[in-house]
């Protein structure tokens, strides 16, 4: 059906031109191949550990779904290098987060745009605040050939004195860490790329705005006809419309839109120094979970702490309540090693209970929330979703719906009531903001998580001594 939808739409736009342009669409249909150049990058596309990742990367491969063909990625390092492949009909189309400037909407076709972003200064936190351009004065660098050069020159227009560099051999992120390492002073970098770096590196401060929002969006060759821009809109309008794009978009960027120095600075400082004391029984207790997951769970209930302690009477390093604890077999709360274990399989055991036809990463914030404001309220989100004609399968559309749990006129026709569901949703977005420092951390820096050496002992072996003044709590059930 999708290859038919996309035949008849290239049929009629290819009749609407100059019959001397090649069609685009043809081409690839009749290849069987969609070839899409990207760049290498935290938003557009490298290798994961399970293979291929990227937001563009996914985006392209529902792009060549749709149009029932292979998917040939052609990554490359500057977008100086792929703008030509494109030009000379070597790809198809580029999918690698391209900024609709003036200049380039006069020399390429773009497809509809799909997110704004709007490009700040860079410098280090602690150096001097340049609140304008008036105010930089020391080495500035940027990317050559992007769109970064385009705004600068912009600028230079009203600012004769405004000068800066430009380079191909460092990508936007290598800027950006150059800055945090006192070799420059400032540098340029898109807002989403910027807000992800932002999680690993607390440092990176902003300037200003050096542009107004810009679209991004995907470009294709203007000298072929219109027939890939047309199969490009159609696309980019069913995911919009099915909430695919909502979601994808979500898995990305949905927890990072907030950005708190201290508590990112912090984290990082005890990533090192306090979690390699309970590492090991984190990949313990994990199993099927990621280790470093069930770490970000304990970092947000207790900070590590293994005696944490809640206003509503949860306890330890995981937050159990007794009555989970109990059910759990765990005889001391405040033991981190029994704590961890009894969080692990507490998570476990929600994981079962999410239906099977909601799939990763969905199932798992749906577990985590769940953990949080209990299995009951969560599933009230879900008919609240369904009711409202929204995907109770798909986690960007619940979420929502958890904020309507305080809300007098929706919690009043559930099963379960009221609940702080604004909680659960904060709780979801601030695991995955640590998960993700984990996992730079663990795969770029391992020495910085390196496990001290010490004996661990069977849990049967250690105290079963009950807590002192253990109190009865609400379960999270």
């Amino acid at each position: 059906m999708r290859r038919y939808l996309a035949l008849s739409l290239m049929v009629f736009i290819s009749s609407c031109n100059d019959v001397e342009q090649s069609s685009g669409l043809t081409n690839i249909l009749d290849s069987g191949v969609l070839k899409v150049g990207t760049t290498y990058g935290l938003t557009t596309y490298y290798n994961g550990p399970t293979g291929p990742i990227g937001f563009e990367y996914e985006l392209a491969a529902g792009f060549a779904d749709y149009l029932g063909v292979k998917l040939e990625v052609f990554p490359y390092y500057n977008l100086n290098e792929l703008f030509p492949q494109l030009e000379n009909s070597h790809i198809d189309v580029i999918a690698a987060g391209v900024i609709v400037s003036p200049d380039r909407f006069n020399t390429f076709k773009f497809g509809p745009g799909y997110q704004r972003v709007t490009e700040k200064l860079v410098f280090k936190q602690g150096d001097e605040w340049p609140r304008g351009i008036e105010d930089i004065t020391g080495e500035l660098v940027v990317v050559s050939g992007s769109s970064h050069t385009e705004s600068l020159s912009l600028l230079q227009q009203s600012h004769s004195d405004l000068t800066w560099q430009e380079t191909d051999e460092k990508d936007m992120e290598e800027l950006m860490e150059m800055v945090l390492e006192d070799k420059l002073d400032y540098t340029i970098a898109d807002s989403n790329i910027l807000a992800l770096m932002r999680r690993r590196f607390p440092e990176l401060a902003i300037g200003f705005s050096v542009s107004p929002e810009h679209d991004i969006a995907w470009a294709v060759n203007k000298q072929k006809d219109d027939s890939v821009l047309a199969a490009m809109i159609e696309y980019f309008g069913i995911i919009q419309s099915n909430g695919k794009f909502a979601a994808l978009e979500d898995k990305y960027f949905g927890h990072v839109r907030q950005f708190n120095y201290v508590d990112t600075r912090e984290f990082i400082k005890k990533s090192k120094t306090i979690l390699p004391t309970y590492q090991a029984w984190f990949k313990q207790y994990s199993k099927d979970i990621d280790w470093r997951l069930l770490a970000a769970m304990s970092y947000q209930e207790s900070h590590w702490r293994p005696k944490a302690k809640s206003v509503t009477g949860v306890r330890g390093m995981m937050m159990l309540t007794l009555a989970t604890a109990k059910e759990l077999g765990i005889t001391s709360r405040l033991d981190p090693e029994q704590s961890i274990k009894g969080g692990a399989e507490y998570l476990a055991k929600i994981l079962r209970r999410i239906p099977d036809r909601i799939t990763f990463p969905d199932r798992l914030w749906f577990a985590l929330a769940a953990y949080n404001i209990g299995f009951g309220h969560l599933e009230d989100a879900r008919v609240l979703t369904q009711r409202q004609g929204a995907n109770p399968d798909m986690w960007v559309d619940v979420k929502i719906r958890l904020l309507q749990l305080r809300q007098k006129k929706y919690y009043k026709t559930t099963r379960y009531g009221y609940a702080r569901g604004n909680e659960a949703v904060a709780y979801v977005d601030n695991i995955r903001r640590y998960y993700d420092t984990l996992v730079w951390l663990d795969e770029q820096q391992p020495q910085m998580l390196e496990e001290p050496q010490i004996e661990l002992k069977p849990i049967d072996t250690i105290s079963t001594e009950m807590e002192p003044t253990e109190v009865a709590a609400t379960n999270k059930e």
